[in-house]
């Protein structure tokens, strides 16, 4: 071999080596989601899609959630609750800072809180802040909060999405401008495509792994599974096309995690809204449901049966599947009971996410079957949200409720399915001010076995947290105990 031979062969050895260890030494992520933020405001919309993108990555509260469900100390390192349960008082973390420069403190925290409950709030999960009678700023690093009665969730609500602390001078641009605490920034928002968040050098706690992560949106689930396999998109939560995760699992190039969610997918129905105004209508329509042939066509048998609001995975669960069994021609019984012999009509509005568009044509076939007829109209997320969830402009629609043991959403006779029972409403004030497990165990199951037996939406399955991601990407969340795409702690595997 010549020197010059031999010379050349070292530079591309050495080419390749550099080249390798550039690859193993990524500090990009490129993340798909199916569902795009209608904006980037976590406090005051109840589009899980923001939480996604925003949750611990740019924006934090109090406390958090960890990726097994607890709650975990936030930007409260401590904090003392009174005798009598009433008052919380919270020491921040020293030397905390928004992407802005600005120094994050107890005024900050005392603005989040009041805004939250304020009379004119837009908070979607307003009732997390009901019980707050006041906040009270003791030092720049301790900030007071006052609740009516004791509320034995207190903590766990202040670690929503819906609770995170804003700085008041930010809230003007917030909604495209999103500035936060967390160990990523945001950098850009291509509205149809992407948003990309870079690390925050300034991070108070643990840094990022990642120096840059670009959530990509892509709602076609063909085109999700094409990126993927192309290796455009490094990561998918919530992929939407169950069907190829098995040429995923069988692709060394890939790791398919498969976990739970907090996701209570229902058939939610207009209570207020004849024929929905009748039990025995709503109870027809939840017999002519067939859970197992939703869960097997729309998610490729991924997805627990539910009987009522509440996860299965949750200690508290009790299995109430038998007061809605499949039975149609006890569906027609009960239709011709409630003086519909012949069914009628009624409308279905489906937003983008595939349990719902693929749920709802199976869904429209079972009804179809027992008389009821649905007027299906496909929607975009912004349409929805005004249409369906603000405008309560619908019989049937088709929802995943993503938030953390929300069942309390059925104590707001306001909230778009407009149950109003007061009956339920005590069960859940009653809740709030027991602080003793076992009691509270109790009055968790009353509440789940009350709306059951009232039929207030078609409980049809708890959704799969279904993820497909790189091989090499490590600390992805296998589960989702709340609607996040937690990145603070991701990392590409030598």
């Amino acid at each position: 071999m010549t020197y010059a031979n031999f010379t050349r062969g070292l530079v591309s050895a050495l080419a390749l080596v550099a080249g390798v260890g550039m690859a193993q030494a990524k500090t990009d992520i490129v993340v798909g989601m199916q569902l795009e933020p209608p904006h980037l405001d976590p406090t005051s919309a109840a589009a899980g899609a923001i939480d996604s993108v925003l949750y611990a990555n740019v924006f934090e509260g109090l406390t958090r959630f960890g990726p097994d469900g607890s709650v975990n100390p936030g930007l409260a390192e401590s904090w003392e609750i009174s005798a009598d349960g009433t008052v919380y008082t919270f020491k921040l973390h020293d030397g905390v800072t928004f992407h802005d420069g600005s120094t994050m403190d107890a005024e900050d925290v005392k603005f989040s809180l009041d805004r939250a409950r304020a009379e004119d709030s837009v908070n979607a999960q307003k009732g997390l802040f009901a019980g707050i009678t006041d906040v009270t700023v003791i030092d720049p690093l301790t900030v007071q909060v006052t609740l009516g009665a004791p509320n034995g969730s207190f903590l766990f609500n202040m670690a929503w999405g819906d609770a995170v602390i804003v700085a008041p001078e930010s809230i003007e641009t917030i909604k495209t401008n999103p500035i936060g605490t967390g160990a990523f920034k945001f950098d850009n928002w291509v509205q149809g495509d992407r948003i990309d968040i870079v690390k925050n050098p300034d991070y108070w706690g643990e840094p990022a792994k990642l120096d840059r992560a670009t959530f990509k949106f892509i709602s076609d689930p063909t085109a999700a599974f094409a990126a993927v396999m192309a290796e455009d998109v490094h990561a998918f939560a919530g992929f939407p096309a169950p069907e190829n995760l098995p040429q995923f699992d069988a692709d060394p190039r890939f790791q398919v995690l498969i976990g739970s969610t907090e996701g209570e997918t229902i058939l939610s129905t207009n209570n207020k809204q004849a024929p929905f105004d009748n039990i025995k209508v709503r109870e027809a329509m939840a017999h002519a449901i067939d859970r197992q042939a939703i869960i097997d066509g729309a998610m490729f048998g991924y997805g627990t049966p539910i009987g009522t609001h509440f996860a299965p995975h949750n200690p508290d669960y009790v299995d109430l599947t038998g007061n809605s069994a499949y039975d149609p021609e006890k569906a027609k019984a009960l239709l011709a009971e409630a003086g519909f012999p012949d069914g009628f009509t009624t409308t279905l509005k489906l937003p983008p996410p595939s349990y719902a568009r693929r749920g709802g044509e199976i869904i429209a076939a079972q009804l179809r079957a027992v008389g009821i007829e649905t007027e299906i109209s496909n929607l975009e997320w912004a349409q929805w949200l005004e249409q369906v969830f603000t405008g309560k402009d619908f019989g049937l629609t088709i929802v995943s409720h993503t938030e953390p043991m929300d069942i309390g959403i059925y104590a707001n006779p306001d909230y778009y399915f407009q149950y109003d029972s007061p009956e339920f409403q005590k069960i859940m004030a009653d809740l709030t001010a027991e602080t003793d497990p076992a009691a509270r165990s109790a009055l968790l199951k009353q509440a789940q076995e009350k709306i059951s037996l009232d039929y207030v939406n078609g409980y049809l399955f708890q959704l799969a947290a279904l993820s497909v991601a790189n091989a090499k990407v490590m600390g992805l969340w296998t589960n989702a105990p709340t609607q996040a795409t937690d990145l603070t702690a991701v990392y590409w595997a030598d």
